[in-house]
C-alpha cells in the first residue's frame, strides 16, 4: 500500500491511497484542477482514480469532489447522513456515483472501516485495510473515546489531527469567543494536548508512524505541535524517533509511505 497526504489544513485536505489494483482519494478539499496537478506529481492520472471517500461536508474536504466526479465519472462514497448535507453541494455528481454506506464495507481490495467522530456536522474517520496493512485518517473531531481508540489501535500509520495549541487559541485576538468555544468544544477540533494522549495510546499499541494533520494556520504551527507533543510523550516514557515516528502534514504534498 502506498499512501501520501497531498494537502492538509483549513485550506484543503486530500489523501491518496494506492494498492496494486486500486487507487482512491480520501476527501478532496482542493479544486479539481489542483487535485489533478498534485496527482501528476505521483504519475497518477485522474482517470486512474477508482473512488473518493468523503469524511464530511465542509468545503475544505469536498471543494473539488463535484467537478472531479462529474468530469471523470468517479464514484463518491460517504455515510448517508453525510450525503444529506452534501446533496445541494454536489449537484453535478451523477446519481449512480452517489454511494452511501452504513457500516464497514469492502471496495475492491480495500476494507473500509468508517468511524463516526464528534464534530459539528456528521463526520467520519476512516481506517482502511489491505491484507496486513492498515492506515487510519482521523481529523475533525472535538474529542476521542475508547471506541475510536480501539478501532485505530492496530494501524501502522495514522494521520491524526493536532489542530490547535490551547494557549495560542486563547490568545488569538482575531477570533471571537464563540469561535474559540466552538473549536475547543467537544464537537470542534483536537488540540495538541489531546492529540498527544491519542499518540501515547497508539505508541503503546504498536503504531510506529504518526502524521500530525489539519493544523490551524492561526492557532498552531508545525514546530510547536511537534515539540509540544514530543515533550508530552517523553514525560510519559515514549521517545519520538525511537518508540514512534512523528511527521507533520502541511498544505503541500508530504511524505510517501509504503506499507507491507
Amino acid at each position: 500500500m502506498r499512501v501520501i497526504n497531498l494537502a492538509s489544513g483549513s485550506d484543503g485536505n486530500l489523501t491518496y491511497i494506492e494498492t496494486d489494483s486500486t487507487k482512491v482519494l480520501v476527501d478532496m478539499g482542493l479544486s479539481c484542477n489542483e487535485t489533478i496537478k498534485r496527482l501528476e506529481l505521483l504519475n497518477v492520472k485522474p482517470n486512474d482514480i477508482d473512488a473518493v471517500f468523503v469524511t464530511h461536508q465542509h468545503v475544505d474536504h469536498i471543494k473539488g469532489v463535484d467537478v472531479f466526479s462529474s468530469k471523470f465519472d468517479v464514484p463518491v462514497f460517504s455515510h448517508q447522513e453525510v450525503w444529506n448535507g452534501m446533496d445541494e453541494k454536489l449537484v453535478k455528481t451523477k446519481l449512480n456515483n452517489r454511494k452511501s454506506f452504513d457500516g464497514d464495507f469492502v471496495f475492491k481490495d480495500l476494507e473500509i472501516l468508517p468511524i463516526e467522530v464528534s464534530h459539528d456536522v456528521k463526520c467520519f474517520a476512516y481506517s482502511i485495510k489491505n491484507n496486513s496493512s492498515k492506515i487510519s485518517i482521523v481529523t475533525d473531531l472535538g474529542k476521542f473515546n475508547d471506541i475510536l481508540l480501539s478501532k485505530i489501535a492496530d494501524s501502522q500509520l495514522v494521520y491524526l489531527e493536532a489542530n490547535y495549541d490551547k494557549q495560542m487559541l486563547n490568545n488569538n485576538m482575531k477570533y471571537p469567543f464563540s469561535l474559540k468555544r466552538r473549536i475547543a468544544g467537544s464537537q470542534g477540533h483536537l488540540s495538541n494536548d489531546d492529540s498527544s494522549k491519542v499518540i501515547e495510546f497508539l505508541a503503546k499499541s504498536g503504531t510506529r508512524q504518526i502524521v500530525l494533520s489539519h493544523l490551524s494556520k492561526e492557532n498552531n504551527s508545525p514546530s510547536l505541535a511537534y515539540e509540544y507533543i514530543s515533550t508530552k510523550l517523553h514525560e510519559n516514557g515514549i521517545e519520538e524517533g525511537v518508540d514512534i515516528k512523528i511527521d507533520v502534514a502541511s498544505p503541500n504534498p508530504g511524505v510517501i509511505f509504503r506499507l507491507k
